[in-house]
């Protein structure tokens, strides 16, 4: 049994009613939902049971993955809650578009915009915690994007280098969490009234420098995981009111999705925006809205003088591209890598070519490996875009005791004797990582920072 403060009992009681407030205080007392998506840029090939759909998005499942399940470390399936999908879901992005991640990790929403794009456009996924970045990165990367840029900064820092660039954004804001009580009962600890309000001060400061990167006409996507009025109504009010905006009234069918209140806000419309109550039986709480902005300059931007471009960025040489063509002429490519640029002697297909110095850059588009010494090193990121295609140079690991101890950083034996070099390693037919392969040895190339203690 949750232990809910009074002041929060009290306040849903005087916004829902009695009646209301009673199913919404026992849902938050019921186990909360698991879910999944599988990922539409690889092939949909997974052991899980797929009977139970999430509503409204048709590669989405209930159901529980875990962390060793080659599916997740093959980027195969992403592990979300069901509510948190339906932003990204709702985004009208298109193949092409520049799409903005403003608050991004731990990376679900991004991977759900990625698939959109397709591998056109570009998405930057931004966020201002080192830490979250690096989980960002790792997820993003898993997922087999190729055409993000991820960034660690504040949004005051972004908007001087995105200045109306952006054909969506979405803003998942920092909130006081209400709609994570029952799956994370320590945010209760947190929650007061005077929180929500500096939450909804700080959403004000991020949508502030978010719509300085909108271009007209574009659609800034708002959510949040609290039930709060005053984070979610009245914060759509006011992007209204201050900047014109005109609210995306949003066409979904299911019965358990609800929506917002109008009597919550100060504009009308506010019925278009869409909220996930624990009691509907969906997922977690949710709240979520587009939001258009006018034709025309809208917003103010005081400009700012960036610094010249990065001239430790250069070409390929004539040598380095005999090198990395050694590596990827056996595999199955779905980009040209020929255009690859290096920096500190990573070789990368950049997603932007505009000019991002002074920003925290955590990854610029598709990393392809690392130059050494006459002779060059794949990266696992260039990994999980090749498993996006048939590969042919794959040794599958057979049995789970190879798969853990792969996993593990061990170096183990296989069958294959016929291939040699740097080889594609799979389990289960899902491919995760690259191996170098000779004489029935595979030496491990699986990264570090992503092994797992074997059982």
């Amino acid at each position: 049994m949750l232990n809910l403060p009074v002041e929060f009992k009290e306040k849903y009681q005087r916004l829902l009613g009695d009646s209301q407030a009673k199913a919404f205080f026992d849902a938050l007392n019921k186990e909360n939902k698991k879910a999944f998506r599988i990922n539409t840029l690889k092939p949909n090939q997974v052991s899980y049971d797929l009977s139970k759909k999430v509503p409204e998005i048709s590669n989405a499942y209930y159901g529980e993955v875990n962390g060793q399940d080659p599916e997740w470390v093959s980027g195969t399936v992403y592990s979300q809650d069901p509510s948190a999908m339906f932003p990204a879901f709702i985004a009208n992005v298109k193949e092409g578009d520049h799409v903005l991640d403003l608050c991004a990790a731990p990376g679900g929403k991004s991977t759900a915009l990625a698939e959109k794009l397709n591998g056109s456009g570009v998405l930057v996924a931004n966020e201002i915690s080192s830490g979250r970045a690096k989980a960002l990165r790792e997820n993003i990367e898993r997922w087999g994007v190729k055409n993000a840029v991820i960034t660690n900064e504040s949004p005051a820092n972004l908007s001087p280098h995105f200045t109306q660039y952006f054909d969506e954004i979405l803003v998942d804001a920092p909130c006081s969490g209400e709609g994570m009580f029952r799956k994370n009962p320590e945010a209760i600890k947190y929650w007061s009234q005077d929180y929500v309000l500096t939450c909804q001060e700080r959403q004000k400061e991020i949508l502030t420098e978010a719509v300085k990167m909108l271009k007209p006409n574009g659609q800034l996507i708002y959510s949040t995981c609290t039930f709060s009025p005053e984070e979610d109504e009245e914060i759509v009010s006011w992007l209204v009111e201050t900047y014109n905006m005109k609210i995306v009234p949003i066409e979904l069918a299911s019965d358990k999705i609800s929506h917002g209140k109008n009597e919550w806000g100060s504009v009308s419309g506010l019925d278009h925006t869409l909220r996930f109550w624990p009691q509907d039986g969906l997922g977690e709480g949710q709240f979520a809205a587009i939001l258009q902005m006018p034709d025309g300059k809208i917003a103010k931007v005081k400009k700012q003088k960036i610094k010249k471009g990065d001239r430790s960025t250069r070409r390929l040489t004539k040598n380095d591209q005999k090198l990395v063509e050694k590596v990827l002429d056996k595999f199955n490519l779905n980009f040209d890598w020929t255009a690859a640029v290096v920096r500190n002697d990573h070789v990368f297909l950049p997603a932007i070519d505009k000019d991002l110095k002074g920003l925290k850059i955590v990854n610029n588009g598709l990393e392809l490996g690392i130059m050494k010494k006459n002779r060059f090193e794949p990266s696992h990121q260039l990994v999980e875009v090749l498993g996006e295609l048939p590969q042919e140079d794959v040794i599958d690991l057979e049995n789970q005791d190879n798969y853990l101890s792969y996993l593990h950083g061990e170096t183990v034996r296989v069958d294959s004797k016929k291939l040699k070099g740097f080889v594609l390693v799979s389990f289960k037919g899902l491919i995760f990582s690259f191996g170098k392969a000779a004489n029935g040895t595979l030496k491990n190339f699986y990264p570090k920072g992503l092994r797992i203690l074997k059982k």
